[in-house]
């Protein structure tokens, strides 16, 4: 047991596993072209099924060693999903499942540090980001109702209904052909216009989209800074004991001349 926890512990064994990701990503993607698979598809099958073997015995061991801790740490559970879902046999009515061994290229986030630190600082953000939601959710449900109300009579393929309005809105939102496609014709009939998108696009585009950026940098920076601070705190305790060693040593040198001083008059 002491063996297989030096194993599967160890940095040898991560970077394996991690060239083995690699590997499975590259053979995936082979597998998406009918030419490749013609000439090689029956080794690319084999290299999946010994690359998918390894992958199980690796959850298999930590399973084994971590027992219930395995399940305390959300990568591992991670890790474990998707191998239990590349092992599921896919059949014709579930045949979604061929195309959910992809995601096996997903470990690469458990296996890779700084990967792991970036999704971490996402998730950190999403309550910060949930309320940048709502308020998002907010003004393009009012920006819908009024472009509808506004230009639905001339435009009903863009602002017919308020879901309609939305899409289009989510068009203008992206800049993707906001000018040609939406605005300037909708200018032609109605050329103040301008005054309902402009700032739709201000609050939108330039305000509400960099308040999502500004808030999953700021998590991502905290959590970087959480292992920094940690180190300076260990620092700081040991130079805390290291001066209280020194006092204690002060102290026993101030006591053992004292002794001496002490003992030198009674040998007199």
């Amino acid at each position: 047991m002491d063996a297989l926890r030096r194993l599967i512990s160890s940095e040898r064994f991560d970077s394996f596993v991690t060239l083995l990701v690699l590997a499975n990503a590259v053979t995936l993607g082979l597998e998406t072209s009918p030419v490749i698979v013609a000439r090689f598809g029956m080794a690319l099958h084999v290299v999946d099924q010994l690359l998918l073997a390894v992958f199980v015995f690796e959850v298999l061991a930590k399973l084994v060693v971590y027992r219930r801790e395995f399940f305390h740490e959300p990568w591992r559970v991670f890790d474990l999903v998707v191998i239990a879902i590349s092992i599921v046999p896919a059949t014709e009515s579930i045949s979604i499942l061929r195309a959910l061994r992809v995601l096996r290229i997903f470990r690469l986030i458990s296996s890779v540090p700084s990967m792991r630190r970036v999704v971490g600082g996402l998730f950190s953000a999403l309550p910060g980001m949930g309320s940048i939601f709502l308020l998002l959710s907010l003004v393009f449900y009012v920006s819908s109702v009024a472009a509808t109300k506004l230009f639905a009579a001339d435009f009903p393929e863009l602002f017919g209904t308020i879901a309609a309005s939305a899409f289009t809105l989510f068009q203008v939102m992206t800049l993707e052909g906001w000018t040609g496609e939406v605005v300037r014709p909708i200018m032609a009939l109605h050329p103040l216009a301008w005054v309902f998108f402009i700032p739709f696009i201000i609050a939108t585009s330039f305000t509400v989209l960099n308040l999502f950026i500004g808030i999953i940098v700021s998590s991502m920076q905290a959590d970087h800074e959480i292992p920094t601070q940690v180190s300076q705190d260990l620092i700081v305790d040991e130079q805390k004991k290291i001066l209280a060693e020194l006092g204690e040593l002060r102290r026993e040198l101030s006591a053992l001349r004292r002794e001496r001083g002490s003992a030198e008059p009674e040998m007199l």
